[in-house]
C-alpha cells in the first residue's frame, strides 16, 4: 500500500472518530478499534464509501492484554506497516475522593488510560523500530499537567501517561520514531457523559457557559502534528479552550 496507514484506539467516537474521519480525508489508510462492533462496522463502509481509502477494524478491549495481543497479530502483513499510533482511548470514571471513592472506577482508568496504552505501543512499537520509521501519539490530558479534588486517580493516570510518552521518546529517538503528547483542556464529547455514568445532565454542567473544544479541534490538531517535516517532531502540547486557563480555572457566564 502506497498510502500511510494510521491506527487509532477508541475510534467509535469523539476524538477519534474525527480523527479517524480527517486522517480518511488526507488520504490514510486506517486500522480503528473499539468495543463497539456494529459502530466499528458502519464507520469502515461510511468511510470506504466516501474516501479513497481502506478500512481494517479489530473489535477488541484495550484492557486485556491476550485482546490486544491476538487483535494485533491477526492484522495482514501489509497493514502492519503502521505510520502512525494514535493512543487516544481513555476515559475518566466517577468523581469522588480517594477515601470513598469506587475502586472498581480506578481499576478502570488505570487498565484504560495506562496499561492500555502500555499494551498497544508494547505490541505496534517492534514494528516501527524494524522499519525505523513512525510516529507515536499519546492523548493525555490537562489533568496530566496539574491535578485536582475527587480526580485523584484519573490526574494519576494522565500524570502517568506524560511520564510514559517523555520516556519513550528517548527509548525510540535512536530508531528514528517520532512521539508526542497532545493534552487537551475541556473537550466536548462522550467524556463527562461517560464519568457521569450517562446523567446528560451532570455531563451538560460540565461546559455550561463557556465554548469548550470539541473533537473535530482535537483531531486537528493531531493532524497538525503528524504531518511536520521529517525533522521536526511535536513532543507535548497542550491546548486549551480559550475561556479555560487550567484545569479549574473557567471563565464561564452563567
Amino acid at each position: 500500500m502506497n498510502q500511510k496507514i494510521a491506527l487509532i484506539t477508541g475510534a467509535t467516537a469523539g476524538i477519534g472518530f474525527e480523527t479517524a474521519n480527517l486522517l480518511a480525508q488526507n488520504g490514510y489508510n486506517l486500522i480503528l478499534t473499539g468495543r463497539r462492533k456494529e459502530r466499528l462496522e458502519t464507520v469502515k463502509k461510511q468511510f470506504e464509501l466516501n474516501y479513497d481509502c481502506k478500512v481494517q477494524i479489530l473489535n477488541f478491549d484495550i484492557r486485556k492484554r491476550k485482546d490486544v495481543e491476538k487483535a494485533l497479530s491477526s492484522l495482514p502483513e501489509e497493514w502492519k506497516a503502521i505510520d502512525v499510533l494514535i493512543n487516544n482511548a481513555g476515559l475518566a470514571a466517577g468523581l469522588g475522593p480517594v477515601n470513598s471513592a469506587d475502586v472498581d472506577d480506578w481499576e478502570n482508568m488505570i487498565d484504560t488510560n495506562v496499561k492500555g496504552l502500555l499494551y498497544m505501543t508494547r505490541n505496534v512499537s517492534p514494528w516501527m523500530v524494524e522499519r525505523q520509521s513512525g510516529h507515536i501519539v499519546n492523548i493525555s490530558s490537562i489533568a496530566g499537567k496539574e491535578v485536582y479534588p475527587n480526580g485523584s486517580v484519573y490526574c494519576g493516570s494522565k500524570h502517568a501517561v506524560a511520564a510514559i510518552t517523555k520516556a519513550m521518546r528517548i527509548e525510540l529517538m535512536p530508531s528514528g520514531i517520532k512521539v508526542s503528547s497532545i493534552a487537551p483542556g475541556a473537550v466536548e464529547t462522550e467524556f463527562s457523559l461517560v464519568r457521569f455514568r450517562g446523567d446528560e445532565e451532570k455531563a451538560a454542567q460540565v461546559y455550561k457557559g463557556f465554548t469548550p473544544l470539541n473533537a473535530k479541534d482535537i483531531a486537528e490538531t493531531i493532524l497538525f502534528v503528524i504531518t511536520r517535516p521529517a525533522h521536526v517532531n511535536i513532543d507535548d502540547l497542550l491546548i486549551m479552550p480559550t475561556n479555560q486557563a487550567s484545569a479549574r480555572d473557567f471563565n464561564k457566564k452563567l
